[in-house]
């Protein structure tokens, strides 16, 4: 089987060196763009990675023509990856530092992660580390995602202050406890996959899933 091509975007949202070296580390053909009108045919896979504020990523994608590529893109059925904030604008709208558009691939809201535990203690914002991850109710499995071979508990790390939180259930691929407060750590709809950790930089766990999605 031929190595799969991969196509990274960059907006200018953070450092995608770690994201691209995981992904050659599996022998993936990796292309970073920074506009649309650099991508001439369009890749096996796609990953928009991403670390800062939801309104500002979003301007960017808007900007360098990322938006219409990744909806032509989606509609292939392709496998499609977000990460952290790449995860975030998959859904309709952002609230950190005001209301914000995003991609409308999956129906939901970006929220700020609880500053409260459910027993009234404080937790710290950003939340930041190691984390489990878990089932979330109604699904049995991660069998066809990118989380395929997965067990429950599995820990990955986290550096993030909002969260995603998908309209329907249904949508939520793995959360992660955080102190009592339950956080959306991954979401699928179809050929789209967001996770709100970072693979690439979740040791043998996140190279795992970065396999499993160049695989799939």
């Amino acid at each position: 089987m031929n190595a799969p091509s991969v196509t990274v975007l960059d907006y200018g949202i953070g450092n995608l060196l770690n994201v691209v070296r995981a992904l050659e580390h599996h022998g993936a053909r990796v292309t970073v763009t920074t506009t649309a009108t650099e991508v001439h045919t369009l890749p096996d896979r796609l990953v928009l990675p991403g670390v800062g504020a939801f309104g500002e990523a979003a301007a960017e994608l808007r900007q360098r023509g990322f938006g219409d590529l990744i909806h032509s893109f989606v509609a292939t059925q392709r496998p499609f990856l977000g990460i952290c904030v790449g995860a975030q604008l998959l859904f309709d709208t952002g609230e950190e530092h005001g209301e914000h558009a995003g991609l409308g691939l999956i129906p939901g809201r970006v929220q700020a992660v609880p500053a409260t535990a459910p027993d009234g203690s404080r937790l710290r914002i950003p939340h930041i580390g190691w984390s489990a991850l878990s089932l979330p109710e109604g699904r049995t499995g991660w069998q066809g995602t990118p989380l395929a071979g997965f067990e429950p508990g599995a820990s990955v790390y986290f550096v993030h202050s909002y969260m995603p939180v998908p309209t329907d259930p249904a949508h939520r691929l793995a959360d992660t406890d955080y102190h009592g407060a339950r956080i959306c750590a991954a979401v699928a709809r179809d050929n789209v996959v967001g996770c709100q950790f970072h693979p690439e930089r979740s040791a043998a766990a996140g190279l795992s899933m970065l396999q499993t999605f160049l695989d799939l």
